[in-house]
């Protein structure tokens, strides 16, 4: 632990020997989101553990679904509305906001976590999505290059560009070849991304030596590491699991029966690392069956997600208090392509939120930003009894 605290105050000194005196308001504030970073980078209490699945309805509806996980403290979870010629530049991992340009030819709706920038989920007027994913120790970036500053992209920002400029998944990966991707903070860790456009296909983006690498998702779900190719190859340890309840049987002279119903799922692993909520997400999400239309699959992939709800304690390390917040599931957000809507939940009011994409013009629309609850307490519904 020693080792670890003389580790982290090396880093913390370091962002903080930054001279503030030659930024902006707006540049002070990244910079503290340096140091926030740091301490992602670095802690070693539990990071984002965020669980993605995603279905398509009878309808051709297609609904991307995700978790937000983190159990280290409570995070500013917001939403932005992102108006189409909204102009935005990316952070720089010298602390520089004066990475690549671009701006808005799609508006979009992102759900934020720290800063309106850092979007992490979201979808565009075109019906693409995309969203980041926690991926610790497998990917890497290339190396930041001042002369690239104007093709460099900081991976917190990087959804943002994806809705800003493209409408397909074909679009994406064409244009995120160009990039040079890299974390806003050397320290901390990298992330790979789920992108999908309405048509139902989607792929996920891992930065692997430094190269952009694409896996068509073929199974709808996505955890974080190992890489998304390990993670496929891990299915085929579970090939035993199925739907419904074994007959009963004999083991020589010895009847044998399931214990209640459900025994087709025996071996489904249960724990929340990685490679687990993958195998967990991957079998009930695919035999589970198919829902009629965009809003009966959003029902749905919110009650499969209830799987993946992280209580705080089990984010704790061991001998140290849980944090005083009700989850390390912060928030869980399911959007309807097809329709143009997004649905979110909050690990402080359960009830089902909607923004609906039909009610806004990106034309004329203000760029806006508003936490993801308005007040932090559960809704309670009080059921009069008649006399």
């Amino acid at each position: 632990m020693n080792e670890y605290l003389n580790k982290l105050i090396s880093r913390l000194v370091i962002a903080l020997k930054i001279n503030l005196n030659r930024f902006s308001v707006m540049k002070k504030e990244f910079v503290c989101s340096l140091v926030a970073s740091t301490l992602v980078g670095l802690s070693p209490t539990p990071t984002m553990a965020c669980t993605g699945m995603s279905a398509k309805a009878k309808d051709g509806a297609q609904v991307m679904a995700r978790t937000i996980d983190w159990g280290g403290s409570e995070v500013n979870n917001l939403y932005a509305i992102v108006p189409r010629g909204h102009q935005q530049q990316s952070f720089l991992p010298n602390g520089g906001t004066d990475g690549m340009k671009f701006t808005a030819k799609h508006g979009y709706v992102g759900l934020a976590m720290d800063r309106a920038e850092f979007v992490v989920e979201g979808v565009n007027e075109a019906r693409l999505s995309a969203g980041l994913f926690y991926f610790p120790d497998y990917g890497e970036y290339v190396t930041y290059d001042e002369k690239q500053k104007a093709h460099t992209m900081a991976d917190l920002q990087l959804v943002s560009y994806i809705l800003s400029s493209f409408a397909t998944v074909d679009e994406a990966i064409e244009g995120i070849k160009k990039l040079h991707v890299v974390s806003v903070y050397p320290g901390a860790s990298t992330a790979h991304w789920r992108i999908a456009d309405k048509s139902g296909r989607q792929v996920v983006l891992e930065y692997i030596d430094g190269k952009a690498c694409f896996y068509e998702n073929h199974v709808g779900v996505i955890t974080n590491a190992p890489g998304f190719e390990w993670q496929l190859t891990n299915l085929n340890n579970y090939i035993n699991i199925q739907v419904g309840t074994f007959a009963p049987k004999s083991l020589g002279n010895q009847p044998l029966k399931s214990i209640g119903n459900g025994s087709g799922y025996l071996g489904l692993p249960g724990d929340f690392t990685p490679p687990s909520r993958f195998v967990r997400a991957a079998y009930l999400l695919n035999t589970t069956g198919q829902q009629a239309d965009g809003w009966h699959t959003v029902l749905h992939l919110f009650h499969l997600l209830n799987n993946f709800d992280v209580p705080v304690a089990c984010d704790t390390p061991s001998g140290q208090e849980p944090g005083d917040y009700p989850s390390a599931t912060q928030w869980t957000v399911a959007s309807d392509l097809l329709n143009g809507k997004i649905y979110y939940r909050t690990m402080y009011n359960q009830n089902i939120r909607l923004i609906d994409m039909a009610e806004i013009d990106f034309t004329t629309v203000k760029f806006q930003t508003a936490p993801l609850d308005s007040t932090k307490e559960q809704p309670v519904e009080r059921i009069v009894i008649s006399d």
